[in-house]
């Protein structure tokens, strides 16, 4: 199934972002421009599948909605209608809880991507840095440390 697995007749990826160095970015950075030049209508195509130009839409989209929200804020307080005032207060709210939603996302796939890209900057070769491990995973290093030293013939635990 190349990578992939069912769960509740679900596919997920069982994979994980893999942060690239200053000099893959900077080559790939060159290769898109160089994309670009020569054929701008599929290079177009390619830069709509990056999460953070969707990103930059939906922030930008968020923003118009949280003026025209505003819009008929003011709108509903100059004519006096109450229905206008809550349209607009609505429209806004919604709008902020959109882009508010939408920043979480784009920095739950950032942020870990770039905590990696740290660890493996900072960690020394030849020894793991138990920072950047999560709960289950320094669980099983405990348990693995544990079944050597039995192994080994250490009891104390």
């Amino acid at each position: 199934m190349n990578g992939h697995r069912t769960r509740a007749g679900r596919k997920f990826f069982m994979g994980g972002v893999v942060p690239l160095s200053e000099h893959e970015q900077r080559q790939l950075e060159q290769i898109e421009q160089a994309l670009y030049r020569e054929d701008p209508k599929f290079g177009r195509l390619v830069r709509s599948s990056d999460p953070r130009v969707h990103y930059k839409r939906k922030l930008a989209q968020g923003l118009v909605g949280v003026l025209v929200g505003a819009g008929g804020i003011a709108a509903g307080v100059v004519t006096r209608h109450l229905y206008l005032e809550a349209a607009g207060a609505a429209i806004a709210l919604l709008s902020l809880l959109w882009v508010m939603v939408c920043w979480r996302r784009h920095v739950a796939r950032v942020r870990p991507a770039r905590a990696k890209a740290r660890q493996a900057r900072s960690a020394s070769p030849g020894s793991p840095s138990r920072a950047g491990l999560t709960r289950r995973a320094r669980m099983m290093e405990r348990m693995e440390e544990r079944w050597r030293r039995r192994q080994e013939g250490d009891r104390r635990m």
